[in-house]
């Protein structure tokens, strides 16, 4: 098992852009394509997401300043809010690791055989959001069972959530043949936000309004345009940080910098991606004898090349880091959140059909009962990630522990201490 284990931590390890390529290669051998279009296909995907891995990288070290601004008021805070890589390598610890990925992409083929899905799971890497609460349940309830019925169950949950919002999802960000898997934004971040909607619904006046890009762009022009608006955040964003014009000028060029830059490396990874879409169409058509809709399951990030969502990602994150500073009762401060604020809007700016001020809202509503929930999982947390070997001065938590699946096994094992 320990072997087993080193080898799928091994290749995990990577990355999403050196493991990409060597998955949809295979995949698209599988799906009868030729070797050269099947490896171009690949390279094309893993470039894809080296490109989108350097301009998230870009819009952090661009928000840095203000991050490290608001971090040093927030210094008082007790709780570590340690963020998702380190949380995601200690669920690697857990004895039953090794085995979540071959169980669960032998599930998946199964229901696809099957019909009980049409979501094809490639996202390999984001089984860590099965895994941490996995993870969390194995060493707050000492079974290893446990630990894995739970990620499996939710690795077959993704399936079938990826099956309901993949009309939308496709709809929205015009991702033909694909769908989302990654649970902890599927099964957590847009549940809320839709619930969030729902309730700004009600509200007379907001209901009413709809702030778009595009209606903003034609309503005030080249000020609307995406380059412009992020410019323009980033110059507010260091003058409220207070910070020196030698750094202010980064700041607004590097989130105008990804404003551009996002959508166009979603394009190229979409140019290898929608080869391998139509090739499984076509090969599980013939397969079952009938039309196949079968979707390709993938990482959220794919949503990132939507202007809406880059934007409303650098107005929500000093939005969020004043909520951890003012409302009473956050334990937390918001370090590790922050890094996950891009992603998270992939999901709300999707709920709320690219309405910019209701993307916003959800967004820093959302941030707000994470900052709540981790608090309260803390103690539970700190126990998985000590037990798991992770360094601790005190207690620990992240945005990745607050689903509700780990909420729930939390709750449960207080009742049994």
């Amino acid at each position: 098992m320990e072997t087993l284990t080193n080898i799928v931590q091994t290749i995990t390890g990577m990355g999403a852009s050196a493991v990409l390529p060597i998955i949809i290669t295979l995949l698209g051998l599988f799906f009868r394509m030729k070797l050269g279009e099947a490896l171009k296909s690949g390279l094309t995907v893993g470039v894809g997401f080296i490109g989108l891995t350097l301009v998230v990288n870009l819009l952090n070290d661009s928000l840095t300043p203000a991050v490290d601004y608001y971090g040093e008021i927030g210094s008082g805070f007790t709780i570590m809010d340690i963020g998702w890589p380190a949380v995601g390598a200690a669920s690697w610890m857990a004895p039953f690791a090794a085995l979540a990925i071959p169980i669960g992409l032998f599930l998946n083929i199964l229901m696809v055989r099957l019909k009980w899905t049409k979501t094809l799971n490639v996202d390999i890497w984001n089984y860590m959001h099965f895994l941490v609460p996995g993870a969390l349940a194995y060493y707050i309830f000492n079974n290893f069972f446990i630990g894995l019925g739970v990620t499996i169950v939710l690795s077959v949950a993704a399936l079938i959530i990826g099956d309901k919002i993949a009309p939308k999802w496709q709809e929205y960000y015009g991702l033909e043949d694909t769908t989302c898997t990654t649970i902890i934004h599927t099964g957590w971040t847009l549940p809320v936000a839709n619930l969030l909607n729902k309730i700004i619904d009600f509200i007379p006046g907001l209901n009413k309004l709809d702030v778009s890009l595009e209606g903003v762009n034609k309503r005030i022009g080249v000020l609307g345009e995406p380059v412009v608006i992020g410019a323009i955040v980033g110059l507010i964003l260091g003058l409220l940080t207070k910070q020196p014009v030698t750094t202010v000028v980064p700041m607004a060029m590097g989130i105008a910098g990804v404003m551009v830059l996002m959508p166009r490396v979603v394009g190229v990874l979409m140019d290898g991606l929608s080869p391998i879409g139509k090739y499984a169409k076509d090969y599980m058509t013939k397969q079952m004898g009938e039309e196949s809709d079968l979707n390709i399951g993938m990482d959220l990030a794919l949503g990132l090349g939507d202007p809406t969502t880059i934007t409303t990602t650098v107005i929500s994150i000093p939005l969020i880091m004043l909520a951890a500073l003012v409302l009473p009762g956050i334990k937390m401060f918001p370090v590790g959140l922050l890094m996950s604020v891009t992603y998270i809007s992939v999901m709300t700016v999707l709920s709320s059909k690219g309405n910019l001020l209701r993307s916003i809202i959800t967004t820093v509503i959302f941030g707000v009962i994470v900052m709540y929930l981790g608090g309260y999982v803390a103690p539970g947390a700190t126990e998985f990630l000590t037990r798991a070997g992770v360094e601790l001065k005190g207690q620990g938590t992240d945005f990745v522990l607050t689903g509700p699946w780990s909420v729930l096994t939390y709750f449960i094992s207080t009742l049994f201490k």
